[in-house]
Parts: C-alpha cells; sequence; structure tokens
C-alpha cells in the first residue's frame, strides 16, 4: 500500500501565492478579460467601445475613491447614492446663477452629507454602517422631495462638462484619472494619509498615541461626500438631465465591490488606490462582456459575486499571516 502525498502548497508558498494575488490579481483579472475580448468580441478593439466603458465606468471610479479611505478607516458609506442624487437635484435647481454656483453648492451639499455622517461615526459613535444606512434613505427623500420628477436642462456650459473631450479623450474620465492620481498622492505622500492608514489598522492605538481620529475621521468622509457629489453633477451633465429618483441607485455596491476587488481589506489599515480603479474597470469590462456575449444579466450578478468572495477570501487568509 504506497502512501498518499498532499497536494497543498507548503505555508510559505501560499502566502507568496496569497500577497501575489491581493498585489496584482485584478490587474492579471483585467489583461485577462482585455485578451479574451480581443480574440472573441466582434469590434472590442473600436475606439468607440474604448470610450463607452471609460465613461460608462467614470462616476463608480470616482465614489470608488472616497469609498477606498472610508473602508481604509475600517468604517463603510452607504449614502454615496444618495448623495449623487441630491447634488444632481442641487446643481439644476441652482443653474440659474451659473454653472460655477450651481457645482460648488452640489458640492458643499455632499460635503454636509459627508459631514453628517462623519460626526455621527466619530462624534457620537455610531456605527459607520448604521449611520450611512439613515443618510441613505433620508437623503434619497430630501432629493426626491426637491426634484421629484425627471429634469431636462439646456445649459451648454453643464452639458460640455459632460460630453465634451480634450485630444479625443472625455473631460469626464480626465477629470476621474486627476482625482486618482491626486487620492493616491493623499495616501501615500501625506501625514493625513497615513494617519488614516493608522486609525484603520488599530483606532484604539491611534488614539493613544494622539493622532486627531475624530477629525481625520470627518475629513475621510467629507471627502466621501464631496466626491459622491461630484460623481452626480458629471451624471447629470452626461445625461443633460437630473433624474434624483434613479441617479446613483446601488453605486455604493458598485463601489464597495471596486475597492474590495482591488484589495482593500474591509479591516481597514491600508489602502489600494490604482487597484481600486482597476478594480471598477474590472467590473465594468466583465459586465459589458457578458451583454455583447448575449448573456443575461443574472450571469453578471453570480460571475461578480463570486470575484468578491474570492477577493475577500484572499483578503482575509493574508491578514492571517
Amino acid at each position: 500500500m504506497t502512501d498518499t502525498t498532499t497536494t497543498a502548497l507548503p505555508p510559505a508558498d501560499r502566502a507568496r501565492l496569497f500577497t501575489w494575488l491581493q498585489e496584482y490579481g485584478v490587474y492579471a483579472a483585467v489583461l485577462t478579460l482585455l485578451v479574451l475580448n480581443v480574440l472573441f468580441t466582434p469590434r472590442f478593439l473600436d475606439v468607440a467601445n474604448f470610450r463607452t466603458q471609460l465613461v460608462q465606468v467614470t462616476p463608480i471610479v470616482i465614489v470608488s475613491l472616497g469609498m477606498a479611505l472610508v473602508i481604509g478607516t475600517q468604517g463603510i458609506d452607504l449614502s454615496v447614492g444618495s448623495v449623487m442624487a441630491l447634488s444632481a437635484a442641487m446643481v439644476v435647481l441652482y443653474l440659474g446663477y451659473g454653472v460655477l454656483p450651481a457645482l460648488l453648492v452640489a458640492l458643499a451639499a455632499g460635503a454636509a452629507v459627508g459631514a453628517a455622517g462623519g460626526s455621527l461615526v466619530a462624534y457620537v459613535g455610531v456605527q459607520p454602517i448604521v449611520a450611512t444606512l439613515a443618510l441613505l434613505v433620508g437623503v434619497r427623500g430630501v432629493a426626491n422631495v426637491l426634484v421629484p420628477q425627471l429634469m431636462e436642462f439646456r445649459n451648454p456650459d453643464l452639458i460640455a462638462l459632460g460630453s465634451s473631450s480634450v485630444a479625443g479623450v472625455p473631460i469626464i474620465v480626465i477629470i476621474a484619472a486627476a482625482l486618482t492620481l491626486l487620492v493616491a498622492f493623499l495616501v501615500r505622500r501625506t501625514t493625513f494619509g497615513r494617519q488614516v492608514v493608522a486609525i484603520g489598522g488599530n483606532r484604539t492605538a491611534s488614539e493613544l498615541s494622539g493622532l486627531p481620529v475624530k477629525r481625520v475621521l470627518l475629513t475621510v468622509y467629507m471627502i466621501s461626500g464631496v466626491l459622491a457629489a461630484l460623481a452626480g453633477v458629471l451624471a447629470t451633465a452626461r445625461l443633460q438631465a437630473s433624474d434624483p429618483t434613479s441617479l446613483g441607485l446601488f453605486i455604493e455596491l458598485s463601489a464597495i465591490t471596486a475597492v474590495v476587488v482591488g484589495g482593500t481589506p474591509l479591516a481597514g489599515g491600508r489602502i489600494r488606490v490604482f487597484s481600486t480603479v482597476m478594480g471598477a474597470l474590472l467590473m465594468q469590462l466583465l459586465s459589458a462582456t457578458l451583454i455583447k456575449h448575449n448573456l443575461p444579466q443574472s450571469w453578471t450578478q453570480m460571475v461578480q459575486a463570486v470575484i468578491i468572495l474570492a477577493a475577500v477570501y484572499v483578503t482575509r487568509e493574508r491578514g492571517a499571516r
């Protein structure tokens, strides 16, 4: 009778595998999906197709950047979709004063909602999921009261913000790219970024070491609110209409998915900015690929669920080592 040999990887090799997957797994997945589309999807390499994919994913990328900061503190922000709806309502209501004042009012509304959520979390001690869930419901209601139905507009400046291009690249894509670089710099090169990561890693230790934990948490949620408001304005400009009833619905789930798939752990203490963007692109490409091959939306949802579970598993396995 022969001895059986185990096929399991040695612990050291397994740890290296999980580390590689968390660092580069999302990039490998996007590359694989691109190659498969080039081979099997007709007209995938058309410039118009790439432009469409980038434009569609832009709001998710912008919202995901703020979500990554919040999750980095071991929090969550479920109010981002409602903030998008509120900013869409505010920008059309104040458009008569000019695009810039309307944009500032919309961003200020996002900052106010973020400040409300951050205050509940940092100063009152409410759990992030509870605080932002309440805002998700309440803020959407306010937006629907302000603009109860679809409201179209014909302001050329705001329309240009959503439809114009520079050297063939849509302005909204350029804005998303610039914000990605800005958030990456904030996380990697500033004291504030290091404080955010430290608080997510161990809030109690951060308080004991004298870090301004409450102020940092408040700022993080305000940043998330402002980015969500900007995403709402850009989406409104692209659609040339404000529709608070449907704008931003479930985008909080897409943003959380992008952050998790990108390798940022839900337990906090680490923020992967560029990988978050790649996570958003992966989900967008996956959905577009299945649609182009005439597969039902339910397939997309099932595949996304598997990817999310795999990403969480990889993060937990690495964190346990």
